[in-house]
C-alpha cells in the first residue's frame, strides 16, 4: 500500500509547485512608511534637511534599491507645518487609512508631543526625530515612542561638560525650546559636577531682532561675579549670537557658548573665531565609513556639505531600516521589543535606544570657531568627541 503513496505525493507536490511558482517570486506588499516633517513654517529648513537626510539614508542602507528582503519601500512625506493639531491629524491618517508600518516626525516639539498618543491609539511605532523637548521622553512618553534626535538634556550635559567653575548666564527663547533647555542646563551642571553658578536668566520673544535690553541685564548680572563667565545662548532658527557680540561681552571677561546651529547660520560667525560651544553634529568631526559616504554624496548632490538635522534623517532612516528589517510585518508590539536595546550605525557613529524610556544614546562635540577658514563651509575645529557615557542622562518617563 505504501508504494503508492509516495509517487502519488510527489506528484501532488509538483502540481502544486507549479501552480505556486508566480506567487512564490512576489516578496510580499510595500513597505510603507511616514515621514511627517513642518516643511512650511519657521522650521522649514530643518524639515527639509531631515527628508533630505531620511532619503539618502534609505538609499545607502538598501543599496539603491530602496527595499528589505525584496520588498519595495514606499516613503510617504506629510507636511504638519509645525502645527499640533495638525500633526496629530496627519499621524492618525498615516496609521490609519495609509496603513503605514512605521512613522518618522517631527520638526516641532509642540506638534511631536501631540502626535505621541496616536501612536499609543493605534499601537505603532513613532521614531521622533529631529523635535528635542525632554518631556517626548519623558512624562508624555509611552512605550510606541523612540527617538534618534538628541534630546534638550543632552545638549546641555554636553555643554555642561565643557564647565569647570565659574559663572553663568543664559539668555533663550521664551516658549518650550528655550525654556527647557535653560530648565536642562541647570540640571545639567549640578549632573556633571561643574562647580559653575547659574546667576541669570533672559527669555526673549522666539522672533525678536533687539536683543539690546536682555543683553545688557544678562552683562550687569554677569560682571562682577567670579571668573570664567559665560553667557549660554539657547536659541533655534537666526542666532542672536552676533548681535550680543557686537556688544563687546569681552570688555567685562565675559565669553559667548552658543549651542551648535545649522550651518547657514554658523557661517556668520567668522568674526567670533576662538569661541567655544557644543554640537549634535558637525559633518567634519565623525571618521566612519556612513559619514564620508553621506558627506561625498551630499556635497556631490546640493553643492554643501550635510547639516545636523540631514545627519539626523540618515540616523532616523538607519532606526526604521534596522527595525523592519527584524520585524516585517511592521507589528507595533514586536517593534518595540525588537527595538528596545536596539543598537544601529549613523553618521554620528553607533547609536542605541535606552531601553527604559526609547532614547538614543549618542555622543555629541565640543567645538571651537575656526580662524583660518578654508572654505564657505570650513568653520569648526574638534575640541573633543564627547562620549555617551560621559554623559549622566536622567531617566524620566516613570515607567
Amino acid at each position: 500500500m505504501h508504494h503508492l503513496i509516495k509517487p502519488l505525493s510527489a506528484a501532488l507536490l509538483v502540481a502544486f509547485a507549479a501552480t505556486a511558482a508566480p506567487y512564490a517570486l512576489a516578496a510580499g506588499p510595500d513597505l510603507k512608511i511616514a515621514l511627517i516633517a513642518g516643511k512650511t513654517g519657521a522650521l522649514e529648513a530643518y524639515a527639509k534637511e531631515t527628508e533630505t537626510g531620511f532619503m539618502l539614508g534609505l538609499e545607502y542602507l538598501t543599496g539603491g534599491k530602496m527595499e528589505i528582503n525584496g520588498r519595495k519601500l514606499k516613503v510617504i512625506v506629510k507636511d504638519d507645518q509645525s502645527k499640533p493639531d495638525l500633526g496629530r491629524t496627519l499621524l492618525a491618517e498615516a496609521y490609519g487609512d495609509d496603513k503605514v508600518e512605521i512613522a518618522v516626525g517631527t520638526s516641532s516639539s509642540g506638534s511631536a508631543l501631540a502626535m505621541l498618543p496616536v501612536a499609543k491609539e493605534y499601537k505603532k511605532v513613532l521614531i521622533v526625530e529631529p523635535a528635542v523637548a525632554d518631556a517626548i521622553t519623558g512624562d508624555k512618553w509611552n512605550k510606541y515612542i523612540f527617538r534618534t534626535a538628541r534630546n534638550s538634556m543632552q545638549d546641555a550635559l554636553a555643554a555642561a561638560t565643557t564647565l569647570k567653575g565659574g559663572s553663568v548666564a543664559f539668555l533663550a527663547q521664551d516658549y518650550a525650546f528655550g525654556r527647557d533647555g535653560v530648565k536642562a542646563g541647570k540640571e545639567a551642571l549640578a549632573a556633571t559636577g561643574s562647580k559653575a553658578t547659574v546667576v541669570h536668566e533672559e527669555y526673549a520673544p522666539a522672533a525678536a531682532t533687539d536683543f539690546t535690553a536682555p543683553t545688557q541685564r544678562l552683562f550687569d548680572a554677569l560682571k562682577d561675579k567670579p571668573q570664567p563667565r559665560v553667557l549660554g545662548i539657547v536659541w533655534a532658527g537666526p542666532n542672536p549670537m552676533n548681535k550680543i557680540a557686537d556688544m563687546k561681552p569681552e570688555r567685562f571677561g565675559i565669553s559667548l557658548a552658543p549651542g551648535g546651529n545649522i550651518l547657514p547660520v554658523m557661517k556668520t560667525w567668522k568674526n567670533y573665531a576662538g569661541t567655544e560651544g557644543t554640537i549634535y553634529y558637525y559633518y567634519a568631526f565623525p571618521k566612519n565609513k556612513m559619514n564620508d559616504w553621506l558627506v561625498a554624496e551630499h556635497t556631490k548632490r546640493f553643492k554643501a556639505p550635510p547639516d545636523m538635522f540631514t545627519a539626523g534623517g540618515f540616523a532616523a532612516a538607519s532606526a526604521v531600516f534596522n527595525a523592519l528589517s527584524k520585524v516585517p510585518s511592521g507589528n507595533g508590539d514586536q517593534l518595540v521589543a525588537a527595538m528596545e536595546g536596539m543598537s544601529f550605525e549613523t553618521p554620528k557613529g553607533p547609536m542605541s535606544f535606552r531601553k527604559e524610556d526609547h532614547q538614543a544614546l549618542q555622543s555629541m562635540y565640543h567645538f571651537r570657531i575656526k580662524k583660518d577658514q578654508k572654505n564657505e563651509w570650513d568653520l569648526l575645529e574638534l575640541v573633543r568627541e564627547i562620549p555617551a557615557a560621559e554623559l549622566p542622562l536622567p531617566v524620566r518617563n516613570k515607567r
